[in-house]
């Protein structure tokens, strides 16, 4: 009887590990309590998780490198769907709680780390091997910009990155480059990847709630970047110079962003075809492209 009875208590407990009285007993159960610093918002919103992990990729065949895993609401839903899943979980605290929440999976591994830090290459070929791999995760807000551009700008042999992000962040990271939307960091994304919006998630969908909406996004990465450069870290660095000031110039901005004298910035403008006056956020990918090129043959 008392077996029976565990094992209808673990069916319960793991279909509902987005109901908040679930959420609220297992972490009491061990002394957890939520960390600002590290930006920690869980979902409650039971129809986000499923959503995620089958816009995200997560199937037979397929395995997914998870970056946070939380009390492992998301986790669950991709192994159910994945060959494997490896998760890559800062917080040591989480630990034991993953161990009981996630203990019907024998295809989930949890790496105790830093996503900025770890061996990215190392995990997926060890862990992965031939397989197909995609990114899931639902990023603290503090951390979304490093952490997407650590995964694009390491070249991972992964097919796409689905991830959670401030609703706010995500327009500008789905941003058309040339549309009054666009920063650095969209250029910095369409270089790697083609952005789309899944859908939008309430700030009540989260425990604690934040202060704003999140939005789902996907980024499925190019097999080549959609325009040639001679020196990418020199293009990063002009276009991060051109957007640092939104109110001006590309040429004040680069001037002032890289050293370069603004003669000599002009002269770059005009020689790829633009207007001296032209702004950051009106350059296309291939005007950018074109600049960046006369730029360093001035610079």
């Amino acid at each position: 009887m008392v077996s029976i009875q565990n094992a209808i208590f673990k069916e319960v407990f793991m279909n509902n590990l987005s109901d908040i009285s679930v959420i609220k007993s297992v972490l009491s159960r061990h002394g957890f309590t939520f960390s600002k610093a590290l930006g920690q918002n869980f979902i409650i919103n039971p129809g986000v998780c499923p959503r995620i992990a089958e816009e995200g990729g997560a199937r037979e065949g397929v395995g997914v490198l998870e970056v946070g895993a939380g009390i492992g609401v998301l986790t669950a839903e991709l192994a159910k769907r994945a060959s494997k899943v490896v998760c890559v979980e800062l917080d040591t605290r989480l630990l034991p709680v993953l161990d009981e929440t996630l203990c019907e999976f024998d295809n989930v591994k949890i790496i105790n780390g830093d996503i900025l830090k770890v061996d990215l290459h190392r995990i997926l070929e060890d862990e992965f091997g031939n397989m197909p791999v995609v990114v899931c995760a639902n990023l603290p807000y503090y951390i979304t910009s490093p952490v997407i551009m650590r995964l694009l700008e390491s070249r991972l042999k992964i097919d796409s990155v689905t991830v959670m992000v401030q609703k706010e962040a995500a327009v500008r990271l789905c941003a058309d480059v040339g549309s009054r939307d666009s920063g650095a960091v969209t250029v910095a994304v369409n270089y790697y990847a083609e952005a789309q919006k899944l859908f939008d998630v309430s700030r009540g969908s989260f425990m604690p709630s934040p202060n704003v909406d999140s939005a789902v996004i996907r980024l499925d990465i190019l097999k080549n970047p959609p325009i040639k450069v001679s020196d990418e870290k020199f293009f990063f660095s002009m276009v991060k110079a051109a957007f640092s000031q939104r109110r001006k110039t590309a040429s004040n901005g680069i001037s002032a962003g890289m050293g370069i004298s603004k003669p000599t910035v002009i002269e770059a403008i005009k020689a790829a075809d633009l207007s001296p006056t032209v702004r950051a956020e009106a350059l296309t990918m291939e005007q950018l492209g074109r600049f960046c090129e006369e730029l360093k043959k001035r610079a």
